[in-house]
C-alpha cells in the first residue's frame, strides 16, 4: 500500500538532508541555506508582522466601518450615535429625546392656561369695575331722586320770596339760598348735573312736554319754556325736564 504523501513526516532539514549525515542548526541571527527546490524552510524574522501589517493596512484603506445600526464610524474610531428619536449624546451624556419632547408639550399645556387664566383675570378685573361704577351710579340716581323734591320748594320759595322789608328778613332769604347752592354743589359732587333745555329741539329722552302751542317767532318743535329743570348723571337721565314746546 502507497502512502500518502501529505500523512509522511517531515524530512530532516539542513544541508545533509536525505544523505543521512550530520545536520547544523543555524546560528542565531543567520539565515537558513535553501535546499535544492530554492524554499526556504525557516521563515524569515518579521514576515508575519509585515503581513498582518499590511492586512490592516488593507482595512484601513476599505474606508470606516459601518455602526450595528447601519450607521458610519464615527472619524475617531468611535461607533457613531444612534439614528432615530432613542437618545443624543450631550456633553458625554444620553438624553432621552422623547422625554424632552414630552416637557416641552407640558411647559407649552402651562403656559397656554397660565395665558387664559391671566385673560380671565383681566376680563374679571373690567368687569368689577363696570359693576363699581354701575353700582355707584345707582346709589346718586337714587339720593338725588329724594333730595329733588327738596330742591324744588327751595327754588318756588326763592322765586316767590317777597323783598326783605328789614334785615331779618334779608337773611333769613339769604340762608335759603345758601342751602339751595348747597344742594346743588352735592348733587355735582355726586356727578349729577342739572340742564335748562329753553330753545333747543325738543327731545323725548331728555325732555317731557307738559303743553304744545304755536308761538310766534319759534319754530315748531322748539322748547319755548321750562317749567321743570332737569337733572342727569353722565348719559343717563335722572329726571327729564318739563317744558312747554312750540307748536
Amino acid at each position: 500500500m502507497t502512502s500518502d504523501p501529505r500523512f509522511d513526516p517531515p524530512g530532516p532539514v539542513g544541508p545533509g538532508a536525505g544523505t543521512g549525515g550530520p545536520t547544523t542548526e543555524p546560528a542565531a541571527g543567520e539565515r537558513p541555506q535553501a535546499d535544492q527546490s530554492g524554499r526556504d524552510d525557516w521563515p524569515t524574522a518579521g514576515a508575519g508582522s509585515a503581513a498582518d501589517a499590511g492586512s490592516a493596512a488593507d482595512a484601513a484603506s476599505d474606508g470606516p466601518e459601518a455602526a450595528p445600526n447601519g450607521g458610519e464610524a464615527a472619524p475617531n474610531g468611535d461607533a457613531a450615535a444612534p439614528d432615530g428619536p432613542e437618545a443624543v449624546a450631550l456633553d458625554g451624556d444620553a438624553v432621552d429625546v422623547a422625554t424632552l419632547q414630552a416637557k416641552a408639550a407640558k411647559a407649552d399645556e402651562y403656559l397656554g392656561l397660565a395665558q387664559r387664566t391671566q385673560a380671565d383675570f383681566e376680563n374679571y378685573r373690567k368687569r368689577s369695575a363696570r359693576d363699581v361704577s354701575a353700582a355707584t351710579q345707582r346709589g346718586a340716581i337714587k339720593l338725588a331722586k329724594e333730595l329733588l323734591p327738596a330742591v324744588d320748594n327751595l327754588e318756588r320759595a326763592l322765586e316767590h320770596a317777597p323783598e326783605a322789608s328789614d334785615e331779618a328778613e334779608q337773611a333769613f332769604v339769604t340762608g335759603i339760598r345758601h342751602v339751595h347752592s348747597d344742594l346743588i354743589a352735592a348733587l355735582q359732587r355726586a356727578g349729577i348735573e342739572r340742564y335748562s333745555p329753553e330753545g333747543e329741539p325738543f327731545d323725548p329722552m331728555l325732555h317731557e312736554a307738559v303743553a304744545q302751542q304755536p308761538f310766534d317767532g319759534f319754530e315748531p318743535g322748539t322748547v319755548v319754556e321750562v317749567f321743570q329743570r332737569g337733572y342727569r348723571i353722565g348719559e343717563s337721565v335722572v329726571r327729564p325736564a318739563r317744558v312747554v314746546v312750540a307748536g
